[in-house]
Parts: structure tokens; C-alpha cells; sequence
């Protein structure tokens, strides 16, 4: 089987993008596995399009280990580029499971992207039990054995968990992640993100994705970081979550919705063999 495809990445969070809106590509889990292995295609997630009768189209999101993502918010940037070139248009609409999302094109390979409103009630998240989302007074360790105790927990389309400590670089995310990501507090598992607060303008962080690992960065991982400094009085509206590759500028609006701005890679055509 021969299957046309995308590649793109935004800030090096890389995606497969497959159009089902026209042929239809079955896949099973395997296969998705597959195709997201670096020793093959490699990506942090596939992307497949397909027809919606309510937007330009509706998006699904897979992990790396072939399990349904919720929400990509660097995806759904990155597909909001693509589908715009095709319908030239500066205005793009795509349905995911957490509704349909708007984004502009604004030149210059940045595209915005509104991801609505953040959920922090407990059973929203979920977690297995009734407790403050704001500090699940959750343990973990630096690389000197001193614990920190803490957490947020954000649901913005996926379950997101952000720990704000005073030196990223003092924690192993790629021991952390797991750890947490399995945590029994977590039935539907979670994103776990380490965070550092340089200004209330600036948060410098790295991720565990779940389902996917670490991740040279992350657009849902961002927009439930910068939610969670303002929760915390950290942070302002206005917030840059830098990433070792760069920085999206996320913006929660009187409403509550968190827009997300960045840049996204130019699309490269592929063709997959399996």
C-alpha cells in the first residue's frame, strides 16, 4: 500500500498529515505505530483530514503508540496552513473532539489559532479523585533528591499536569514524565509538563507528551502552561512558553479562551510504503 502524505512540524513538534477527504486511508493501530517510528517515517503524531459538513474539515489526532489524542494544538496550526493554501482563504475552521477551532493565517509561516476555554474541575480533567486541580500536591524528585511537591492540572482538549520549579535543567522530564504521565491519580493518563517562570511574560519549559514522550515542544502543553501561571498569579494574559527550539505566545482573552501564536514549517509532500 502507497499513501500520500504531509510532513510538518511546528517548532519541531512533527506530524504525519494524511487527507482522507477525498480516498480513504484505513490504518490500523499497528500501522500508525509504524508510521510515527523514527526508524521508519518517524513523528510525534499522525493527523488524518477528513469531510465535516460544519468546517474546512475534521481532524483526528494519533500518538506516536497509535492511542487517539484529544487535541494538537501545534497540528491543528499546521493543518490550518495547509488547508488554507488550498481554499485561499486567511480564515481556516476545523472540527477536533474539543469543537471547532479557529485560526488565522498571518503570513510569514504564523498561525494562530484559538483553543477556547480551559477546564480545571476535577472530573474535567479527570482525575481519579475529588481534589484541588490547582496544587495536587504531587511528588517528585531533582536530580539531587530534594522533592518538590506540587502540580495544576489543565485540561485543554488533552489532561495536562504543570509543575513550576525554580531550574528546569535540575530535573530528568524523561524520568518524571513516565512516572506521572501513569500516576494512578490519572485514569485517562496525562501530558506533564516541568516549568520555569522567568517572567510573568516568559515560561521556559520542557514536556512529556503522553503517548508520545518528550517532545521538542507542544501546543496544548503551552496554552495549559500559560493558563496555569495566571491561575497561580504568575503569570499575566499575555505569556511566551519558550521551548529549546522556540517560543508560542499564547493570549487568554476576557472570555476566558486561550488563543495560541507560532510559527509552522513549510509543507513537505511524502509517500509512505507499508
Amino acid at each position: 500500500m502507497e499513501i500520500k502524505a504531509f510532513k510538518m512540524d511546528g517548532l519541531g513538534n512533527d506530524f504525519v498529515i494524511i487527507d482522507n477527504r477525498k480516498k480513504v486511508t484505513d490504518l490500523s493501530k499497528a500501522q500508525i505505530i509504524k508510521i510515527c517510528d523514527r526508524n521508519f517515517i518517524g513523528c510525534d503524531q499522525l493527523i488524518l483530514i477528513e469531510k465535516d459538513d460544519t468546517s474546512d474539515a475534521r481532524l483526528k489526532f494519533f500518538n506516536s503508540d497509535g492511542g487517539i489524542s484529544g487535541a494538537c494544538g501545534n497540528g491543528t496550526r499546521c493543518v490550518a496552513d495547509l488547508i488554507s493554501k488550498e481554499k485561499k482563504s486567511k480564515t481556516v475552521i476545523l472540527t477536533t473532539q474539543s469543537g471547532n477551532l479557529k485560526s488565522e493565517i498571518l503570513g510569514n509561516n504564523l498561525v494562530t489559532t484559538e483553543i477556547g476555554n480551559a477546564k480545571i474541575k476535577w472530573d474535567e480533567i479527570p482525575l481519579s479523585d475529588k481534589i484541588n486541580t490547582k496544587n495536587l500536591d504531587i511528588k517528585i524528585c531533582d536530580l539531587n533528591n530534594n522533592e518538590h511537591s506540587g502540580g495544576t492540572a489543565v485540561n485543554v482538549g488533552n489532561p495536562h499536569v504543570i509543575f513550576f520549579v525554580d531550574e528546569i535543567k535540575n530535573f530528568d522530564v524523561a524520568n518524571i514524565g513516565p512516572q506521572i504521565e501513569n500516576h494512578k491519580m490519572f485514569p485517562e493518563k496525562c501530558n506533564v509538563t516541568i516549568a520555569k517562570v522567568i517572567n510573568r511574560n516568559l515560561i521556559k519549559v520542557k514536556v512529556w507528551e503522553r503517548g508520545a514522550g518528550l517532545t521538542k515542544a507542544c501546543g496544548t502543553a503551552a496554552c495549559a502552561t500559560a493558563f496555569a501561571g495566571r491561575l497561580n498569579d504568575l503569570t499575566d494574559n499575555n505569556t511566551d512558553i519558550e521551548f529549546e527550539s522556540g517560543k508560542l505566545s499564547i493570549f487568554i482573552d476576557e472570555k476566558n479562551s486561550i488563543h495560541m501564536k507560532g510559527p509552522v514549517s513549510d509543507i513537505e509532500e511524502i509517500s509512505i510504503r507499508l
